[in-house]
């Protein structure tokens, strides 16, 4: 199947603190026929190999990319989210309801290593790490992956120090840092800061490295020929050089003959970074950081926030073609290292924006979805109706009144091939009532439309195709045609509480 991202909508079906009850992969099996009925067109789904922390890691940590949740290793035949059968069972059962599925890769490092192996090394400013600390000496470092729980079954490679760059800790020493291995270097290809962000965690791969890049090739080649995902994925690119993922993604696509739609995260707030890190090939989409930081600082804000600049400087605004947008995800939910959690009063303005208009490839949170009190989540009760306006409505030409530093609005003009479509979106921060003129276009003259998401009202079209919007205090409100507007269950109106 090809990834659809016209009018697509992406869920990222996972958090950082779910259950470590190994029957995750069972729920998203389950959930399938909800995520093919919600508009959902793709499924993120966590990583699926074994990680250090065996069956408590959230997949980040890996330890064994041949290890889907088999064999017994570190603690554990199952990974967090259960074993390799209910993962490939899942992803056959949201493929079969016509949705693609993401598949989390984690190629930068390595955790847990089997045993340490002695080698001389330069310790590097932590700050700056294109600067030495003193003169190379002998560390030992983790750096040993012998995986004997799987005893070369499905793949013979082990991992040894040639494979690596660097490590955080020495064991002879007892001693954190960051340590680069002599004779290797940190690749040039990468975010510039800390002087060079090549190197992470744990055990950094060294992937200028051919032995490397043809390992990560042969089981790229296995991982998508078993589980048939549609695309991927791919986590901390900010520290990976991008000539790897032009060839890894380019020998993928050639294996697999499919089109392989791929995500990078790359966690930057320039958008002059991700769009120098995509380059001209524009091999993936990069998720849009700069975009969530504008929704972030505009929620810690409150109402000094000037919508009018709420998308300036996004990747969405300057190349939204590669632009994947989102409001949270597991990195900036509450006490994570990356926490910077979108306020809950904007959250419903945030989705407004990246669901209902016309430009991005929007990925929706679960734990904004479904609301998740371990990860200190609340559900967005807005947000089902949202998605469920773009799967049936935000069609057609857009129209921007981005005129007012608290008011802004849009219409989309709708579709014949979409029947009975179009809508109108208005986003406030005034107190009390405002209200803005806006254009929904001459198709639709003498329309009655009514507020299905804000307070109680309808607005007649005129010959023109304008009509005159008011938000009675609301700080989210939308719009549609009253001929589809009443087949919508209605939902708590947000009005602005008075100071």
């Amino acid at each position: 199947m090809a990834i659809n991202t016209k009018n697509g909508l992406m869920l990222q079906a996972f958090s950082w603190y779910l259950p470590a009850d190994g029957q995750h992969w069972r729920r998203l099996a389950k959930m399938a026929p909800r995520f093919a009925e919600e508009g959902f067109t793709s499924v993120w789904m966590p990583p699926a190999y074994k990680g250090q922390a065996g069956a408590e890691d959230v997949g980040y940590g890996v330890y064994d990319l041949w290890d889907l949740g088999e064999f017994d290793q570190k603690g554990s035949v199952r990974t967090k989210y259960g074993t390799r059968h209910e993962y490939l069972a899942a992803i056959r059962a949201i493929r079969e309801r016509g949705v693609n599925v993401l598949a989390d890769v984690v190629l930068n490092h390595r955790m847990g290593a089997d045993g340490t192996q002695l080698v001389l090394a330069q310790e590097c400013d932590g700050q700056d790490r294109t600067q030495p600390v003193g003169e190379p000496r002998g560390i030992r470092a983790y750096t040993r992956f012998e995986f004997p729980g799987r005893a070369g079954r499905l793949d013979h490679y082990k991992w040894g120090i040639t494979d690596f760059t660097g490590v955080d800790y020495d064991e002879l020493g007892g001693t954190s840092g960051v340590y680069r291995f002599v004779g290797k270097e940190w690749s040039d290809e990468v975010s510039h800061e800390m002087g060079n962000y090549d190197y992470l965690m744990g055990a950094d791969v060294d992937l200028d490295d051919p032995r490397v890049r043809a390992q990560l090739a042969t089981w790229g080649a296995w991982y998508l020929g078993l589980t048939g995902v549609d695309g991927v994925r791919l986590d901390a690119v900010k520290h990976m050089s991008r000539s790897f993922y032009l060839d890894w993604l380019s020998r993928m696509r050639e294996k697999t003959g499919r089109e392989l739609f791929a995500v990078g995260e790359y966690w930057s707030q320039s958008v002059d970074e991700l769009r120098a890190y995509l380059g001209p090939e524009g091999a993936m989409s990069l998720f849009d950081v700069p975009l969530h930081f504008n929704f972030y600082r505009a929620s810690t804000a409150g109402d000094g926030i000037d919508l009018t600049h709420i998308l300036d400087g996004s990747l969405v605004s300057a190349d939204p073609i590669h632009a994947v947008t989102f409001v949270d995800n597991h990195d900036t939910q509450p006490d994570q290292a990356l926490e910077s959690t979108v306020e809950p009063w904007f959250k419903p303005l945030a989705y407004a924006l990246i669901l209902l208009r016309e430009a991005g490839y929007p990925c929706v949170f679960m734990g904004d979805l479904f609301g998740l009190p371990n990860d200190q989540i609340p559900a967005v009760p807005e947000l089902e109706l949202l998605m469920e306006v773009r799967r049936r409505f935000a069609y057609g030409v857009q129209r921007d009144w981005f005129d007012e530093r608290d008011l802004v609005g849009w219409t989309r003009e709708g579709t014949a091939r979409h029947g009975v479509s179009g809508a109108a979106v208005l986003l406030s921060t005034r107190a009390g009532g405002a209200s803005k003129r806006m254009c929904v276009g001459a198709g639709h003259a003498g329309e009655t439309w009514r507020c299905v998401l804000g307070v109680e009202g309808a607005v007649v079209i005129d010959d023109g195709g304008w009509a005159e919007f008011p938000t009675g205090g609301a700080r989210l409100t939308v719009y549609l045609p009253a001929a589809t507007a009443d087949k919508l269950d209605s939902i708590p109106i947000l009005v602005r509480p008075e100071a």
